[in-house]
């Protein structure tokens, strides 16, 4: 039997053993740091586990970004109905939901994950817990701190899915960074995505507004624009939309040392019918009153105004209408690491072959977070994760299979 080490119990690492069981010939063991596999996959399903995105293929492969071309070769092979239909295969039915991403029918990632543990388990898959990889020896063998201290073990082959560097109590801690950059692979930084920001808040709007959501509005960070809703934090801005943006607001941060989102309060009232409404006589109402009765705005929306706008703005009707439709909201930096839902960077993709593996380091591949892309929430990170550990799986099998 040839061995093979698949190091990192995520969904990316699981699916690759699950490629590799298949095989003939090959003992496949999982190796995990934490004491159990999944711990993230679990996480990330506390609030309803979205597991991928009903919206045409094309429109899906587009939310790549700069990886776009490497994402969609994968989901080529294994897209979101593929995705759908081996859920179904475990024995887990799902549904669409009205926003287009997909549930399990009971909304929970733990029978998925048994479900799907006791397959690997029937096809004799191994699992290793509390397992940190440390490397390798000089003479190759993947070396291990255990609880009864440190291990070698000769693998014929090795699926690297160790994560990115986002939730280091979960395992993601990106201990494995300087361990190949010392072998000469390239590894983009690893940065922040889908993540929070910080704002300069004062006090005063802090004390009022924070843990107060803002809803709806549009916001634009340069060319990408989308609706949605989030929430004023103490010392900064969180949520879905914030997201969503996440990557755009970062990459400026990182070019410019400045970043701003630009808000629409008002989405659905035009610039013209906002100036004409403001203009109309206030008499003794207060600004607050004269928001909220001609433009609809208030509560926290009318505190970014007042918090964002100098006070001459505040009293000119076309300028506070130009403000309600585009409020610059200037940001100081991304939420740390270890605080967002998941990292960009990591292994450079062109570091890797058509089968995943690492052309330096000869038997050895790699899937994941691990690797230099990212994805908003929705279904796209897990669709991706499992299509890259599924080709890394048949990647490492077919390099294993003799000529």
């Amino acid at each position: 039997m040839r061995r093979v080490a698949v190091i990192g119990g995520g969904p990316a690492g699981l699916m690759a053993a699950e490629q590799l069981a298949a095989v003939n010939g090959l003992a496949v063991e999982v190796f995990d740091a934490m004491p159990s596999v999944g711990r993230k996959f679990l996480m990330a399903g506390k609030g309803g586990m979205n597991i991928t995105h009903a919206e045409p293929l094309a429109e899906f492969k587009a939310r790549y970004g700069a990886r776009e071309r490497e994402i969609a070769a994968l989901l080529d092979r294994f897209g979101p109905q593929d995705l759908r239909e081996w859920i179904h295969g475990l024995g887990v039915d799902t549904f669409v939901g009205t926003s287009g991403r997909v549930f399990p029918t009971e909304m929970k990632a733990a029978p998925l994950l048994r479900a799907w543990l006791h397959r690997l388990r029937g096809q004799g898959v191994q699992f290793r817990v509390r397992h940190r990889w440390l490397g390798w020896t000089e003479g190759g063998a993947l070396r291990f701190a255990t609880p009864d201290g440190e291990i070698a073990v000769q693998a014929d082959a090795t699926v690297l899915a160790l994560g990115g560097g986002s939730w280091a109590k979960l395992g993601s801690d990106g201990a494995w960074v300087p361990l190949l950059a010392a072998r000469g692979v390239a590894v983009a930084p690893l940065q922040p995505a889908n993540c929070g920001f910080d704002v300069a808040w004062t006090a005063h709007f802090r004390e009022r507004y924070a843990g107060q959501p803002v809803k709806p509005v549009v916001a634009r960070c340069g060319e990408r624009r989308q609706q949605g809703e989030f929430n004023v934090t103490d010392g900064g801005i969180e949520g879905g939309l914030i997201y969503a943006l996440s990557a755009p607001l970062r990459d400026a941060l990182a070019r410019d040392s400045r970043a701003e989102l630009v808000l629409d309060l008002a989405p659905g009232r035009s610039i013209e019918r906002l100036a004409a409404d403001l203009a109309r006589p206030r008499g003794r109402d207060s600004l607050a009153n004269h928001l909220r009765r001609r433009a609809g705005i208030e509560g926290v929306k009318a505190g970014l105004l007042r918090e964002l706008c100098p006070p001459e703005t505040l009293t000119a009707p076309q300028r506070l209408a130009a403000a309600i439709k585009a409020l610059p909201l200037p940001v100081v930096a991304p939420r740390p690491l270890d605080e967002a839902i998941s990292s960009a960077g990591g292994v450079r993709f062109e570091e890797i072959d058509a089968r995943m593996m690492i052309e330096r380091l000869p038997g050895v591949f790699c899937a994941g977070e691990m690797l230099d892309w990212e994805a908003p929430t929705g279904g796209y990170l897990l669709t991706a994760c499992l299509a890259g550990g599924r080709a890394a799986g048949q990647g490492a099998a077919e390099w294993l299979r003799p000529v």
